[in-house]
């Protein structure tokens, strides 16, 4: 089955965003909203619930619009699937399945919590470059940022052209 490695991808990162956000809410015990335990001099876990879509976008302020969220993301995944499973080169299918297991992870988190639960906190000092985010968020940013790089930087080794004789 063509993709089956960009499955594989997606499960495993599916399960590495559920465990991570299970471990940390749970042994852990990151519970409340806005709670935080200071890890290292640039790293907290910072509870964060996250109604909205990337960078705080379009946020579900009510039951219809999480469920529209819901299925937006959902139509996303199913698309980003699909593709996975027609893609020919295997670094794309491995970006393929960081993005799926990373939308599901998140789609999961929506539909049981009613909100994407993050908690990964960088930052220098007060000084925060990134929002609070999550493996699921992580591995879509990475996937994306992969598939952007080969479109733009690896060329197909088709076969070449020959020259008429003129």
């Amino acid at each position: 089955m063509r993709g089956k490695n960009g499955f594989i991808v997606a499960g495993l990162l599916f399960l590495a965003d559920q465990l991570s956000k299970w471990l940390v809410a749970g042994p852990l015990g990151l519970t409340e909203l806005g709670q935080n335990i200071h890890v290292l001099p640039f790293f907290d876990l910072t509870r964060v619930h996250n109604h909205g879509i990337s960078l705080g976008l379009l946020t579900a302020e009510s039951d219809s619009t999480r469920w529209l969220l819901v299925a937006m993301t959902a139509a996303i995944a199913g698309v980003v699937g699909f593709w996975l499973t027609r893609e020919e080169q295997a670094g794309d299918r491995i970006a393929l399945g960081m993005v799926l297991g990373g939308a599901l992870g998140n789609i999961v988190d929506r539909v049981r919590l009613g909100y994407v639960f993050d908690f990964a906190d960088l930052h220098i000092g007060d000084f925060r470059p990134f929002l609070v985010f999550n493996v699921a968020d992580a591995a879509i940013s990475i996937g994306v940022v992969i598939l952007i790089l080969r479109a733009l930087l690896v060329r197909d080794a088709g076969p070449k052209e020959k020259l008429d004789d003129a």
